[in-house]
């Protein structure tokens, strides 16, 4: 590339992109291990062969009938116009920094925590700032607010659980970002339906509050990363906004219908989460026995530390099997909450590289 003209900021940057290795057991990736349901399988296939007959026309480019289902799904009173779909949440963000965003703008997030949000501010030329996390990567709402009006950000990102630390957010947080600012706030709560009982969602907030975003995604609890559908829930004047420079007819026909057959099946597809929670509390139950420790999660996954050398840990991880994430904070990795035999595989790894295993 050092002979093509492109962006000075872009130069020496390097691309998005986790380790994709075929190894036994992968939880490096967030995804959701259980396989989907036969019957919603069959669904799609049947949904997307009907609309396979009209792939000659283009799709809605409204997305009107994918975005209702969405609004419902969602609840809190959520109309058809204050929800926006995207080819998953990464390019909701991308759009919403496109229209917030750009040249002589800046974003603050708190690192560490989503690396898209930074990739994503740079792409659309705007400035990202690393804000800062307390004790424990614990965000406080005094925090918050005394790093907002220091920085006077054009956008806060926030993530809520966070990601990779598994942490959520509470909502006094939030408010206090959006108090402290003219921007926008925007909430990624790609992780939201793994939260613990009684852990609140920032939707709740949404009432009364324009500049307000909500990021969801059906890459997690519903066990859709391959379909890559992501969404937002904000004002509806967000939402015109958002629409003004998505590209014409950006989601497809086949992920229209292939996502709203999955709504069909939520709540089939959302008893796998409790399954994954387990497995999630197990891994933090456990970690001690092998000299680890864990920040509290409200994810599917699990950010584990103790390690002297995180490198050397991944490495061993690996040599036996398992693909977890090195996420570049120096003694901790993170492992994604996959199935009670993945976890299992996870923990035996442990217990070998230990010298626990019996």
């Amino acid at each position: 590339m050092t002979d093509l003209p492109i962006r000075p900021d872009l130069v020496g940057a390097s691309p998005y992109g986790a380790p994709q290795l075929d190894v036994a057991v992968r939880l490096n990736t967030n995804e959701n291990s259980h396989p989907l349901p036969s019957e919603l399988v069959s669904d799609i296939a049947v949904a997307v062969a009907t609309a396979a007959a009209g792939l000659n026309r283009y799709p809605d480019r409204e997305a009107a009938a994918l975005r209702s289902d969405l609004a419902r799904y969602l609840g809190h009173g959520l109309s058809t116009a204050q929800v926006w779909a995207a080819n998953g949440s990464n390019e909701v963000i991308q759009q919403l920094l496109q229209v917030f965003g750009g040249t002589g703008r800046s974003a603050l997030g708190f690192t560490p925590t989503y690396s898209m949000h930074p990739i994503i501010s740079s792409g659309t030329g705007t400035a990202f700032v690393d804000g800062r996390r307390e004790a424990g990567f614990a965000l406080t709402a005094a925090g918050v607010r005394a790093q907002v009006e220091q920085h006077r950000p054009d956008l806060v990102f926030l993530c809520s659980p966070n990601n990779p630390t598994g942490t959520a957010l509470p909502l006094d947080v939030i408010q206090a970002a959006y108090d402290a600012t003219a921007g926008m706030v925007i909430v990624d709560e790609a992780y939201a339906e793994f939260a613990r009982p009684g852990t609140p969602s920032a939707l709740t907030l949404l009432p009364s509050r324009p500049r307000l975003v909500v990021t969801r995604t059906m890459s997690k609890a519903f066990g859709m990363a391959g379909l890559r559908l992501g969404y937002l829930a904000a004002d509806q004047a967000v939402v015109d906004a958002v629409r003004l420079v998505r590209l014409p007819y950006h989601l497809s026909t086949l992920t229209q219908v292939a996502a709203r057959a999955a709504l069909t099946h939520a709540p089939a597809l959302l008893e796998t989460v409790a399954a994954v929670m387990a497995q999630r509390d197990r891994i933090v139950a456990e970690l001690p026995a092998y000299g680890l420790t864990s920040v509290p999660s409200d994810a599917n996954f699990v950010l584990f530390g103790g390690m002297p050398d995180a490198k050397e840990m991944w490495q061993a991880l690996l040599d036996r099997g398992v693909l977890v994430r090195d996420v570049g904070l120096p003694g901790w990795l993170r492992v994604t909450a996959g199935t009670e035999t993945e976890t299992s595989a996870f923990l035996a790894a442990l217990a070998d590289i230990a010298g626990l295993a019996g």
